[in-house]
């Protein structure tokens, strides 16, 4: 099988700091990190605060808040509808998905995410889990039509 290995150059689309607007729960934010970081906490008025940050400041203002009391039952769901949105409400972005045909795709890094993704060949990499996924769903969506 394929290997993706990393979410730069032509695989950057599949990073969470890829900027792509996306929608979710009434706002549109600028790159799925915005949004993410935003479901850390539960009220409207805080969530709009992430709406137009790049990704890099929406992770650091992520850091800094007050985590809601579900947070760790509830961020692999929102990871998964936020990335989902992002390849439902992009075509561009969803052809590009499934182009990536049977690759395993790992988000590895060498900042030591071993959660969403792979370090030094460690890591759950829950974020290329849910993009496979998400590709399977498209691709059968697509085979139904």
């Amino acid at each position: 099988m394929n290997k993706i290995d990393e979410f730069q150059g032509k695989y950057y689309f599949l990073s969470n700091f890829y900027n792509s607007p996306v929608t979710y729960e009434g706002i549109t934010y600028q790159n799925n990190e915005a949004a993410f970081q935003a479901m850390k906490v539960t009220t409207d008025e805080i969530r709009k605060q992430f709406a137009d940050l790049p990704p890099n400041l929406a992770k650091r203002k992520g850091r800094n808040v007050q985590l809601r009391n579900d947070w760790e039952e509830v961020k692999e769901q929102y990871m998964y509808e936020i990335v989902l949105a992002k390849f439902k409400q992009n075509r561009d972005l969803k052809k590009r998905l499934l182009a990536t045909g049977t690759s395993e795709l790992i988000e590895g890094n060498t900042w030591g995410d071993v959660i969403w993704g792979m370090c030094k060949g460690q890591g759950e990499n829950k974020l290329g889990k849910i993009l496979m996924r998400i590709r399977n769903e498209l691709k059968s969506e697509r085979e139904a039509e």
